[in-house]
């Protein structure tokens, strides 16, 4: 199932599938690791949603909403 990463509940791991930014955000949330095919943990959501905590190879990276909502994800069953 493909969704994307601010969908995904706490403790649900997904892979990345595709990167919607454009531009300087694409590059940027590239150079933080999140990558075509690595796999992502939602560790945390701020009570409003946003901020959301992941986990992405090993290291925590905390996204802006509408920064997760532009990373499509394919839910690890």
């Amino acid at each position: 199932m493909n969704t994307n990463l601010a969908r995904l509940a706490v403790g649900e791991t997904g892979r990345i599938t595709a990167i919607g930014s454009t531009g300087a955000m694409k590059r940027r949330l590239m150079d933080m690791g999140l990558l075509p095919g690595a796999e992502v943990l939602v560790e945390k959501v701020a009570p409003l949603g946003d901020p959301i905590e992941v986990r992405v190879r090993s290291y925590y990276l905390s996204l802006r909403k509408k920064e997760a909502e532009g990373i499509m994800v394919e839910v690890k069953s």
